[in-house]
This record gives structure tokens, C-alpha cells and sequence, in this order.
């Protein structure tokens, strides 16, 4: 659908509480674009489920480009620069760099930056809070190779990438670190966001000039129920290397890229038709993403979801829900939801660390095939 300003008002209840949304304007059908869901966090109760993004509902490649597509498209092409692009971890890794994707096919002088809670080197640029987050603790290295590191400190504008915009805070916590660490030269900022009920907060509130841009504008109101008991929340706030020392040589963003190869299983045939899950795992997402794309080219019915270290309740958006030990060895419960055990022929558990650091339980469950990333 093209973009409308017909109010939308959506609802759900919850266990703590009455999550109330107006939808304002859309350029895709809100319920094709979003559901509800509950957080296991006492911090925030409620979650907006995307259902184009490919992190908690399994969705086709093809549908995950049309968004990056037209969200690219809405960014201004007067921007001043260098351009820097940042894929907030760990949701918005993916969307960050499918943006950046389509962006940059119209200018060379964008990078792509993501945040992470996985340190690959000593060099941190800078780090910042998303307060109401399961892990509320984000990094950002200084890039490695001296051209992209040279782009990112000579930025004129920034493009913040994340799935969804609540209070814009966050966004604003990474601007004022950004600022804070030596990103001197901004003139330009956008957020770029699937859904955004921030309401133009980050406009009001720093001081670079402002573009927001989404697929959805609109505003919600949760009405708490106080007396409702605050969930148990998994220990899922670490913020560290790991057992497993990822590769600077394989990075899709962590140091700053301006392209990202399709290298995953170069040799991997499928059947016309066949059903296949192809899965990332925590941040690695993005190389996942290109293959899934390559075999849904190919004429496999291919969708595309992810692990996570987020943890939801069942219940709306969320219907099923698997639990499993981190494959970066740090000692903290992962998730994949919406995936049953037999609901594809084939399923491709995509990796950055060793297979063997991807839990049986996991393989076992869904009879997945391990590809590493070498």
C-alpha cells in the first residue's frame, strides 16, 4: 500500500498491562508489518514484533528487500558526505546493512558500522546505553583499515538504523556518544526505522538537523497494571568476547565495511521448491541473509529468521519458542521463535563461530545443517 494518513488504532493485552496504538501513517499495512508481543523484562513490558525484519518471525528474503528498499528510498539524497551508517545491534544488524545495501547503490561514499556486544579487538570507539534493553550495554569499535576508518571519523552524515524508534532515546544516547568520542564533523543526521512512536524526539532533542524516517509513524500508550507481578528476567546482559574469539577477517560490520560478499556455502544445491530456514545467529545475520536471498533466487521456498538473546513470553506475535545455550560460549541463554521442529525440509543454522560451539540441543531440535562462516 502507499504511504496513508488514515489513523489506524490497534490493541493488546498483555500481562501487565493495556497496550493502546495509534497508527498515523504507514506505507505498509500495519498488521503485515507488525504484531505485539510481551518482554520477559521487567524494565518494559511490552514489544513491537516485526514481521519484515527476520528476527523473530521467520520471513522470505524477497519481502526483508522490499523493506530495506523502501526505507532506503525515503532517505534524503541531498545528504552531505562521508555517509555513516549504523545497524543497532543485536535486531537491527540485518536492516541496518540491507539499508546500507540499497543506499549505497546510488552513492559510493557510505559505510556501514554496527553496534555489538561482542568486542573483536581492544580499539572500542566509543559505547552507550538502550536503557529499557535486555542488554542495555552497546560498543562500537574504531574501524581497522585506514580508508573506512578515515570515512567514519570524516562523516557528515549519519543514518541510525534500528527496527523501531519508542522514545528515540536510544538514539539519542548514541548520537551524544558519537559526539562525545571525536565524530566532530556532523552535519546531517536520519533515523531510519521500521515502525517509529518516538513522536519527533530525536529532532527536539539534538542538535545536528534531523530526518526520521519509517515504514509507520504513530504513538502508544501502555496502561500498567501494578499489580501484576514483574517477570524473571535470564541473566542476557553480558557484554564480552567469549569463549569462541571471532575472526576480524570475516567482519560484516563490526570494523566498518562498504561491501559484504556472498561467500556462505558457495556449493550448496537445493530443490526447486524445497522449504528451507535459513538461520542467523545473534549478530550474523547479514551473510545468512545473502545466502537465503541467493537460494530463494535460486527456487527453494526459502525463509529467513534468527536466533536471539531477547527473551519473550508466548503469547500474540509470538507462538513458539525454543531455548538453547549462546554458541559464542558466554554462558547465556539464546532463543528462536516462531520455529517448530519438522515445519521445513531443510533448516541451515548460520554461524561466525566454530560448529561445534552451536548447541546439539538447537541441531538436534530441528535437524539443522551447520554452515560456519570461513
Amino acid at each position: 500500500m502507499e504511504s496513508t494518513a488514515v489513523k489506524h488504532a490497534l490493541s493488546a493485552q498483555l500481562m501487565r498491562g493495556l497496550l493502546e496504538v495509534n497508527v498515523d501513517d504507514a506505507r505498509i499495512d500495519p498488521d503485515e508489518l507488525f504484531g505485539f508481543a510481551e518482554r520477559r523484562n521487567p524494565k518494559r513490558a511490552f514489544l513491537f514484533v516485526s514481521r519484515v525484519l527476520g528476527r523473530h518471525i521467520p520471513v522470505r528474503p524477497a519481502q526483508m528487500e522490499a523493506a530495506f528498499t523502501k526505507l532506503a528510498a525515503q532517505i534524503p539524497d541531498d545528504l552531505p558526505g562521508p555517509v555513516l551508517v549504523i545497524g543497532m545491534a543485536e535486531t537491527a544488524v540485518g536492516l541496518g546493512a540491507g539499508v546500507h545495501r540499497a543506499y549505497s547503490a546510488t552513492r559510493s561514499d557510505a559505510i556501514y558500522l554496527v553496534t555489538t556486544r561482542h568486542p573483536v579487538g581492544d580499539d572500542i570507539f566509543t559505547r552507550f546505553e538502550e536503557e529499557h534493553s535486555h542488554a542495555s550495554a552497546h560498543l562500537i569499535h574504531r574501524p581497522v583499515d585506514a580508508d573506512i576508518r578515515d570515512a567514519m571519523l570524516q562523516a557528515r552524515s549519519l543514518i541510525l538504523v534500528d527496527d523501531e524508534a519508542s522514545t528515540g532515546k536510544t538514539f539519542i544516547n548514541l548520537y551524544e556518544a558519537l559526539m562525545a568520542s571525536g565524530l566532530s564533523h556532523i552535519e546531517r543526521v536520519v533515523t531510519c526505522v521500521l515502525t517509529d512512536w518516538s513522536e519527533g524526539a530525536v529532532q527536539n532533542r539534538i542538535a545536528a538537523p534531523t530526518d526520521q524516517v519509517s515504514l509507520l509513524q504513530g504513538s502508544y500508550r501502555f496502561i500498567e497494571d501494578i499489580t501484576a507481578p514483574l517477570p524473571e528476567m535470564p541473566d542476557v546482559e553480558t557484554v564480552a568476547a567469549g569463549e569462541w574469539l571471532l575472526s576480524p577477517e570475516h567482519d560484516f560490520g563490526r570494523l566498518g565495511v562498504r561491501h559484504v560478499d556472498d561467500t556462505l556455502a558457495p556449493g550448496l544445491q537445493i530443490k526447486a521448491g524445497e522449504r528451507v530456514l535459513v538461520v542467523g545467529t545473534g549478530e550474523f545475520v547479514w551473510k545468512p541473509f545473502l545466502l537465503a536471498e541467493r537460494l530463494e533466487q535460486a527456487g527453494a521456498d526459502v525463509h529467513f529468521g534468527s536466533t536471539t538473546r531477547s527473551p519473550i513470553a508466548i503469547g500474540h506475535a509470538i507462538e513458539h519458542a525454543l531455548s538453547f545455550p549462546d554458541n559464542y560460549g558466554l554462558g547465556i541463554p539464546n532463543f528462536i521463535y516462531n520455529v517448530r521442529p519438522g515445519q521445513f525440509d531443510r533448516v541451515l543454522i548460520c554461524t561466525e563461530t566454530p560448529a561445534e560451539a552451536v548447541p546439539a540441543l538447537l541441531i538436534d531440535t530441528l535437524q539443522a545443517e551447520v554452515v560456519v562462516n570461513e
